[in-house]
């Protein structure tokens, strides 16, 4: 039998924890370890509990949610699932995001504590989703052999994306010779600050996606949330375009829209990577890169938060090799040079 998963909770309101306890604690495979009542209390306990995941408040006393963020390793720790109240604190939630957390939940304000049982169902569901960057394994990144050159990296991301992008960004090296272009399922608002916080670690640059900019060697843009982000060819050279009220599917950004106009335009020089994320989204856009004959890579099951869009373009047979996060960029560079 499997396990359980740890949980520990952090939340400066006694009614939040009490609640926050129930709601995970009556759920199979879950274990609440215990609960912390500000960042410092936390701190404490995630060094005597070592849990799995930690469901965290973003605003405390002594320490808040972000400081706690900032004190945990960056990898070997637990996955951090923020809960936030509604829009007033969206800021938070997006600097949450870029600090580490796995995602961020939102609750009822203090004024409707009572409201917190009504998030039952999708905190549990956020805390399985989590718990899978603890069961990782040691990786071995496949040699995938190119037949086109590679004049642009597409990529898709949604649940853990945030902390996908940052360690493969991170990992490729200043003179990554072709623009890198990535989707990710985020809310309007966040992308900008993720893309600064990125950049801010990264050897090449890293920007939110600006419409008509030319997208450059050793240069990621990522799609703005709540936009769409296409990629046209100009006198041989690659350019952004955002779309604002096209419908694509479920999500906005779309990742199967990105593939598709990478595919349309660069043919078979294009390497599609779809990484950790729920659903679907890249099955279609994975399909046309392929039909292009150009190449796609996915994210290892080891390595996601959630084995859904990577798993859906491995069954479908499409993908040339899979690396775990740690090792795609190798896996990438090899590619494209």
């Amino acid at each position: 039998m499997d396990k359980p998963i740890r949980v520990l909770v952090v939340d400066d309101s006694a009614f939040a924890r009490k609640v926050l306890r129930e709601v995970l604690g009556k759920q199979p495979g879950l274990q609440v370890v215990d609960i912390a009542r500000d960042g410092l209390d936390a701190l404490e306990k995630i060094a005597e509990h070592s849990p799995d995941v930690v469901v965290l408040d973003l605003v405390m006393p002594n320490l808040d949610g972000i400081g706690v963020l900032q004190a945990l390793p960056a990898t070997g720790g637990p996955a951090v699932v923020a809960v936030s109240t509604s829009d007033a604190q969206t800021e938070l939630g997006r600097k949450a995001l870029t600090y580490g957390a796995v995602d961020v939940v939102r609750k009822p304000t203090a004024l409707a504590t009572d409201r917190l049982y009504e998030l039952s169902n999708e905190l549990v569901h956020r805390v399985l989703a989590a718990a899978a960057r603890r069961r990782i394994a040691p990786p071995v990144a496949p040699v995938v052999r190119p037949s086109h050159r590679v004049n642009i990296v597409v990529v898709g991301a949604s649940t853990g994306g945030p902390q996908a992008l940052t360690r493969l960004f991170t990992s490729l090296p200043r003179d990554f010779p072709v623009p890198v272009v990535a989707a990710l399922h985020i809310p309007a608002g966040y992308t900008e600050a993720l893309a600064r916080r990125i950049d801010e670690a990264s050897a090449i640059s890293v920007r939110e996606a600006a419409d008509e900019q030319e997208l450059l060697p050793g240069v990621a843009v990522i799609a703005r949330g709540g936009t769409h982000l296409r990629v046209e060819r100009r006198f041989g050279r690659p350019y952004a375009r955002i779309e604002e009220g096209r419908v694509e599917g479920l999500h906005r950004p779309s990742v199967n829209l990105l593939f598709r106009s990478a595919a349309e335009a660069f043919g078979a020089s294009v390497l599609g990577v779809v990484l950790t994320g729920m659903g679907d989204d890249g099955l279609e856009g994975a399909r046309a890169i392929h039909a292009a004959g150009g190449m796609v890579l996915v994210e290892s099951e080891l390595s996601c938060v959630v084995y859904g869009m990577p798993r859906c373009v491995r069954e479908a047979g499409i993908s040339m090799g899979e690396a775990t996060i740690d090792k795609m960029a190798d896996v990438i560079v090899r590619n494209v040079r």
